[in-house]
């Protein structure tokens, strides 16, 4: 039989697990969660909460928590976030704390790369490119091809080769608490593996040296990017949490045009594509972006994956894709937008449900300033359904789908064929303003 003593020391420590149980539960879930059975678990270890959004369904999601010594890391230059994600083939649990930040636009020594190194020997030159596919001499019916588009896409390639990090499976990558931690200039691409963990990191500046015009995108063309800061590619169970995605310092309102169109240079935040599944993003901030997230590569995309859950996040200067949602079964729920514009940035609409999407969006809060009409929150294709409940705009309960469709040629539809059951921390939208303004984005967990 246990001393008294002994008794009471166990109860304390039982009572220290439930109420850090109770407090991983709540707004400021994701800092430090204790188990009766593993002690305590830190931030590099740290496993996707039971419940917790798609994500967490089967298997759930625990990234790199198996890691032993061998395979976990500490990095602060590119060469060593090479090094540490090593062969995408390799499923031995590892984990990366990235130190300050890394900016991918470096070589093995550390001397800054510009685009007219990626450019060096391929032959490209925008100059020549514009001269070549000038649609006033080559045209609008067919994208370019010849001697300057094959050079763009050999310039093109080499940037990919050194701003492209392949994440494999099994795989935390963490920014260190207090060091600024980030990715600059590069693209984590998780592609076709399963359980990995982003966390705590902001990702800048993820910029397209060589964009591809093309004449047929649209009425007018478009110039069009590649390298998504985060790019999801057929990956199953992926927990996002805590980053901040930005374009900054380099805002769209500095872009050039050419041929009419405004030369972007940026793609996607986070994008999740070519049926990637089982998808938890939480506690984010995405700011000072155009075409923040796409759900769904394409509206022929095959129906059963593309399930994503998206709570506690802050949406702030964002012009679009907050998300655009194909085919999948979409969770959305406290997050905060605020669609004032920023930088330029102005909104064309938050969220996009078509090619049957199937959106649940609850208890999110918009803060609309009086130039900005609420029927342009919502957009679709006339197939694609937002079931909506407990959103405000500011401060006051609305009913966004119904605003959309009274003023929209198509109508979004009303029900959806699912009901989501992995909602943990679902809670009212009233003091999401005040309360993701401190809990959401890099830099907050300890």
């Amino acid at each position: 039989m246990a001393a008294p003593s002994h008794r009471r020391s166990l109860r304390r420590r039982r009572a220290l697990v439930v109420s850090a149980a109770v407090v991983a539960a709540g707004v400021g879930a994701g800092v430090v969660v204790f188990s009766a059975n593993a002690g305590t678990v830190d931030l590099y270890h740290q496993t996707l909460a039971a419940k917790d959004g798609w994500a967490s369904s089967g298997t759930g999601t625990s990234g790199g928590a198996k890691a032993d010594a061998a395979h976990t890391f500490t990095v602060s230059t590119r060469a060593e976030l090479v090094k540490a994600l090593g062969s995408a083939s390799d499923t031995t649990p590892r984990v990366i704390k990235v130190k300050g930040t890394i900016d991918a636009n470096t070589d093995a020594s550390g001397r800054k790369l510009t685009c007219a190194d990626y450019a060096a020997g391929t032959g490209y030159s925008l100059n020549a490119y514009l001269k070549a596919y000038d649609p006033a001499t080559y045209g609008r019916s067919e994208l370019p091809s010849g001697t300057q588009e094959k050079a763009r896409a050999a310039a093109q390639k080499k940037q990919a080769a050194q701003i492209v990090f392949k994440v494999p499976a099994h795989t935390t990558v963490v920014g260190v608490p207090g060091t600024g931690a980030g990715i600059t200039g590069g693209s984590l691409q998780i592609q076709n593996v399963d359980d990995v963990i982003v966390r705590n990191l902001t990702f800048a500046a993820t910029e397209d040296c060589f964009p591809q015009w093309d004449p047929t995108d649209g009425d007018d063309g478009n110039w069009n990017s590649a390298y998504d800061a985060v790019t999801l590619r057929g990956a199953t169970h992926v927990w996002a949490d805590h980053n901040t995605f930005t374009d900054a310092p380099h805002f769209d309102s500095a872009n050039p045009r050419y041929f009419g169109r405004e030369y972007q240079i940026h793609d996607g935040a986070l994008d999740i594509t070519k049926s990637s599944d089982l998808v938890t993003v939480s506690r984010n901030e995405f700011t000072n972006h155009d075409k923040t997230m796409l759900i769904g590569s394409s509206d022929s995309e095959p129906a059963g994956k593309l399930r994503v859950t998206i709570h506690h996040n802050v949406w702030k200067g964002i012009v679009q894709r907050a998300p655009l949602a194909r085919v999948g079964q979409v969770h959305l729920y406290d997050n905060y937008y605020d669609v004032t514009a920023v930088n330029g940035y102005a909104v064309q609409y938050s969220i996009n449900s078509r090619a049957k999407a199937q959106v649940v969006a609850e208890n999110n809060y918009w803060k609309v300033p009086s130039s900005v009409k609420v029927a342009k929150l919502l957009s679709g294709d006339g197939t694609g359904a937002v079931k909506g409940s407990g959103n405000l705009v500011n401060g006051t309960v609305t009913d966004l789908v119904a605003a959309y469709n009274a003023a929209a040629s198509k109508d979004l539809k009303t029900s959806v064929n699912w009901t989501p059951t992995l909602t943990a921390t679902l809670e009212p939208a009233t003091n999401l303003p005040t309360t993701l303004a401190t809990t959401t984005g890099a830099g907050v967990l300890k």
